[in-house]
């Protein structure tokens, strides 16, 4: 008896011990395989009522099952070989309908966020990341394993290649994304993998201060966004025109209402596919239906026999491009002007005050249009793939033609709309005096002025300038303003307050140079900061604040030295 009690005790000893080092640990293995049970179940409960509504069922309900199971998978990127073929020989299926990934994903986002929040209660610790993350993927492939297996023995047969590499891929990164959304958005994972791949000047273009997307990937972002919606646009307008071909595509597919809402069903899941196509038709590489069968605006090559499928009645008819396949230009082009838009309205959020520089501005434009580039790429492969053998081989948009047309697309425009709308913004106003910029950075003379000491002027306030600037960059502290006569320096009474030197500084000191702390690298010198100190009844704000350093108004009276 004393035996068994203390068997008991240490085995009751070490679950408490397991699960206080792993808390949370059950429930994430139980919220992962809950996701993959719930998505499975919704194709599964699709695929039964079109099999029961079906007129001719070609297989009874473990047919369905098993087609059930490998468009679960297909959803998550897995390719399927269709083993019942005309030739014998097995056919590679490996076009996911992108409307599908939303499911899986959508699922398991919110089980690794419900996972992480662990306790109902608001004030009870966070379940650790790495504990909800590992047990929501394991619990998630733990479900997809034996799907895999099952479906293995149906019609539609997984590529254990794909299906190996596309099933976590997915997993994880949903995952993930839960995890981060749970703890709140940190930014600091971001900012570690963004330190291995970007120098740090570009890094705040990217991401921000506060987490949140940065100007470059906002602006990319709203790009892709264009580019796909344009496309859907295009395939709106051809399916249009084409009516009546897609029309009659359906009764040549299947008879039956339950076929043609099957048929239908399938055009819906593929609609994010075909915009997809349509943006890369806009952009000059087109798409391939086939092994040599390239669709693009300027010329269509003879599509091999393809079935009477309704989105294929969209495809450009073979033979030379004309005006109205040239107009599909129209997508770039206004995708770029709203990345040169995004960036601008950034560039000159603090206008007129505080201004991006213009090598700023442009670099900003130009990684947006790169990542803008990422997207599509990514989109393209995931939107293409194989629909058969031998001529089939092919379909869809070639990935790297896509990312190599975005930039060359958009750059130019986003760079000329963004240099656009900051000039505009830096514009003087109405009222203000001629040769004169307020809050640009420094004092903007008329060279066409009478002023004898105009250009010794101008030779002061730049040296200034640049030796403001290395101090900024190098960490030592700046120099005043030079001086002939350092020793004995006229000064005249400013007409903001105090006494202002001609050549060699003020009779009061000037604040040293704000230094920015080397390991944050968001705080990043602006040389388009006004500098400025404030005076009485001036209406700017006093010197020292953030955005506004200490030194020489620009717009004070200057007389150069006497000789």
């Amino acid at each position: 008896m004393t035996q068994m009690t203390a068997r008991r005790t240490t085995t009751a000893a070490l679950r408490t011990r397991l699960r206080d080092r792993s808390p949370g640990l059950a429930s994430a293995l139980l919220g992962g395989a809950l996701a993959a049970g719930l998505g499975l179940s919704a194709f599964t409960v699709l695929v039964t009522l079109l099999w029961i509504s079906s007129p001719y069922p070609d297989s009874g309900p473990g047919g369905a099952l098993h087609v059930a199971a490998a468009l679960w998978l297909l959803a998550h990127g897995a390719e399927l070989v269709r083993t019942d073929t005309l030739s014998g020989l097995p056919a590679p299926l490996g076009v996911p309908p992108l409307l599908l990934l939303v499911l899986p994903v959508w699922l398991l986002r919110r089980a690794a966020r419900d996972a992480a929040d662990g306790d109902a209660d608001d004030e009870a610790p966070l379940v650790p990341g790495r504990t909800a993350w590992a047990g929501v993927v394991l619990g998630y492939l733990a479900v997809a394993a034996p799907t895999a297996l099952y479906a293995a023995g149906g019609v539609l047969r997984p590529a254990w290649t794909w299906t190996g590499l596309s099933v976590p891929l997915v997993a994880v990164a949903a995952t993930g994304a839960g995890v981060w959304t749970a703890y709140g958005r940190p930014s600091g994972p971001l900012e570690r993998v963004l330190a291995a791949v970007l120098p740090r000047g570009a890094r705040h273009l990217v991401l921000g201060p506060d987490g949140r997307p940065g100007a470059a990937a906002r602006a990319a972002a709203a790009g892709a966004a264009v580019l796909t919606g344009g496309g859907a646009v295009l395939l709106a307008v051809s399916l249009a025109w084409h009516g009546g071909e897609a029309r009659a595509a359906f009764p040549r597919l299947t008879e039956g209402w339950s076929g043609w809402l099957a048929v239908l069903l399938l055009c819906v899941t593929l609609v994010p596919n075909a915009a997809v196509w349509a943006a890369a038709y806009a952009l000059g590489p087109g798409f391939l239906l086939g092994a040599g069968a390239p669709v693009t605006p300027l010329s269509s090559a003879p599509a091999p026999l393809l079935p009477p499928f309704p989105l294929l009645a969209a495809v450009p008819d073979a033979g030379a491009g004309t005006p109205v396949n040239w107009a599909a230009a129209v997508v770039p082009v206004a995708a770029g002007a709203v990345v040169g838009w995004c960036v601008g309205r950034r560039a000159t959020a603090g206008a007129p005050a505080v201004v991006w520089t213009r090598g700023r501005t442009v670099a900003a434009a130009a990684l947006a249009a790169v990542l803008c580039a990422a997207l599509l790429a990514a989109l393209a492969a995931l939107a293409g793939g194989p629909l058969g053998v031998a001529a089939l081989s092919r379909f869809g948009p070639v990935w790297w033609q896509v990312g190599a047309a975005t930039p060359a697309w958009l750059a130019p425009i986003a760079v000329a709309t963004a240099l656009a709308l900051r000039a505009w913004h830096r514009r003087p106003p109405a009222d203000a005096p001629c040769g004169r910029t307020p809050g640009l950075g420094g004092p903007d003379r008329d060279p066409r002025t009478d002023d004898p000491g105009s250009r010794r002027l101008a030779r002061h306030w730049f040296s200034w300038y640049r030796d403001r600037a290395d101090a900024l960059g190098s960490g030592r502290p700046g120099r005043h303003w030079p001086s002939r006569h350092p020793e004995t320096v006229d000064s005249e009474e400013s007409p903001h307050g105090g006494r202002r030197s001609h050549g060699g500084g003020s009779d009061r000191p000037v604040s040293p140079v704000q230094h920015h702390d080397p390991d944050e690298p968001y705080l990043l010198p602006d040389l388009d900061t006004p500098y400025w100190s404030a005076g009485p009844g001036d209406t700017r704000p006093p010197s020292g604040t953030p955005g506004t350093p200490a030194g020489p108004r620009p717009d004070a009276p200057w007389r150069d030295p006497a000789p």
